[in-house]
């Protein structure tokens, strides 16, 4: 029985394996005319892809490099990041996936998948991130044993981004290419073209961004860490320039107009308060303005672009355009309560910056006019004063009359001056010439005057007083209005031309940062 048993059990293994080898010989019998079968198992018997795949091995593996930027994703000015597309090229020579293509029917390339193969460790210095770069698993490998690995990488890398020129800038970001661990005599770094025909190259670049590629760089280097082992990288230098034309358009633009407002404004009348509201409107619209567009502004923690600092001094200069048109207002708004003006400001501004600064003489009107009005004033009361002193004298109303009557000032009598009204008039009285004559007991009691023309007298001298204060209190206002135009002239031309000076040197440095 035993016997038996071992008998059966020998029988189901050769049965087994009869099946197998029938199995195998159908699968062999499958793929028996298939030459890139034939080809790929010619290449993958003995080989070692953990090996560097030179026969000799003091000779270096020289892997040739090629770079194509495809697009510019991104530029984050905050974090120094630079993302971008490429398309990157390497090749190599294995000197242990040669062949024969006539023993392979004139089979001089095929592609078998890169986990069956020796890859160089080459990768960026600046990465920072992992983009989302589709996976190849293949490669090329003709029948010489060069085998070409070509794959799209999304790279993130870090650069040094400059925005001082902002919306004007051109940056430039280094990629660094390089083997990780293998020296120099293991791996050498080469062009797989030359590299002006690299920096010319523009043909995959999607250029309809914010960004244009200028050119690409590269350059070829070898250091040491320790002068002992030296190993070698190729650096690729991307240069690109961002397109100004929306910034332009939505920063600039804006901002140039309510700057040539508020230039506009200083026509307007500085004794009317029109101005100040013009120019704190224009003040409250540039703020809103500036938060809008703080948004759109690089921030970085190393510097501020010029843009910024042009808003910030725009700004200043209309603070301090409100300042000035505050104290222009200040000085000819209601001039009669203000003290006269000093004698060396007069001369300063009202006699040595017209002639300095080329000041019109229609600035200089409310001077004549001034002058005008107070000689003729002035003349007016001192022929008053005239009057009254000869008023006042004793023969004056009295005097020998062609009917031998004296002539005096009567009761109801009109008092003429010739400042006021004309001369006296004169009434007879039939009174003996010695007849004593009344005491008015006032200002001119002593003369014998009544006391309403006392009192007339007294008013006609209130008068003078009050036309001769108010004359002189207008004349201290016309000084101080002619003050006010005049620095409101002088203020607006140092104003106007800071302005002009500031906007072209900022236009100087755009014009040169655009040409660049």
């Amino acid at each position: 029985m035993v016997l038996d048993q071992r008998a059966s059990s020998t029988e189901q293994q050769l049965d087994a394996s009869v099946n197998t080898v029938k199995k195998i010989g159908n699968s062999m019998g499958r793929f028996a005319n298939a030459t890139l079968v034939r080809l790929s198992e010619f290449l993958s018997a003995g080989y070692k892809k953990g090996v560097r795949p030179v026969k000799d091995w003091r000779d270096s593996t020289s892997v040739a490099i090629d770079l194509m930027i495809y697009s510019i994703l991104n530029v984050d000015e905050k974090n120094q990041v630079l993302t971008t597309y490429i398309w990157y090229r390497q090749a190599w020579t294995d000197e242990f996936m040669v062949w024969n293509p006539e023993d392979f029917d004139e089979v001089k390339q095929v592609s078998i998948p890169t986990a069956n193969v020796w890859v160089p460790d080459i990768l960026i210095n600046e990465f920072v991130d992992v983009g989302k770069s589709p996976d190849i698993p293949y490669v090329y490998v003709t029948h010489e044993g060069l085998v070409s690995n070509y794959k799209p990488i999304q790279v993130v890398t870090a650069c040094t981004l400059n925005i001082y020129n902002f919306p004007f800038d051109v940056q430039n970001c280094s990629l660094t290419f390089q083997s990780w661990l293998h020296t120099i005599k293991d791996i050498n770094i080469t062009l797989m073209r030359s590299p002006q025909e690299l920096k010319e190259d523009h043909s995959l670049f999607m250029n309809q961004g914010e960004w244009e590629l200028l050119h690409v760089l590269s350059a070829y280097k070898s250091f040491s860490l320790d002068n002992d082992d030296y190993y070698a990288e190729m650096k690729f230098h991307v240069v690109i320039r961002r397109r100004p034309l929306f910034y332009t358009v939505n920063l600039l633009l804006p901002s140039i107009f309510l700057m040539v407002m508020d230039i506009v404004g200083f026509y307007l009348p500085p004794d009317s308060g029109e101005r100040v509201s013009f120019k704190v409107t224009l003040l409250l619209g540039y703020s809103v303005f500036l938060i809008i567009v703080s948004d759109t502004l690089p921030a970085t923690a190393i510097g501020t672009p010029l843009i910024g600092v042009y808003f910030v001094v725009c700004m200043a200069l209309l603070v301090i355009s409100l300042a000035e048109t505050i104290i222009i207002v200040r000085l000819v708004h209601k001039q009669d309560l203000q003290r006269p003006a000093p004698d060396w400001l007069k001369r300063l501004v009202l006699e040595k910056a017209p002639v300095l600064f080329c000041i019109h003489t229609k600035h200089r009107l409310c001077s004549m006019l001034s002058t005008h009005s107070s000689s003729s004033s002035s003349s007016s009361s001192s022929q008053a004063a005239s009057d009254l002193e000869r008023f006042k004298e004793p023969g004056y109303g009295r005097g020998p009359c062609s009917l031998h009557h004296t002539c005096e000032m009567g009761h109801t009598g009109l008092v003429g001056l010739d400042g006021l009204g004309g001369p006296p008039t004169h009434h007879h009285h039939h009174n003996h010439p010695h007849q004593p004559e009344r005491d008015g007991g006032g200002l001119l009691g002593g003369l014998g005057v009544p006391p309403v023309v006392d009192n007339i007298l007294q008013e006609v001298t209130s008068i003078r007083h009050f036309l001769e204060k108010r004359d002189k209190c207008r004349e201290v206002a016309k000084e101080w209005l002619q003050i006010g135009y005049v620095l409101d002239v002088l203020l607006f031309r140092v104003y106007l031309v800071a302005m002009v000076a500031y906007s072209i040197t900022l236009g100087t440095l755009w014009s040169v940062w655009q040409i660049v």
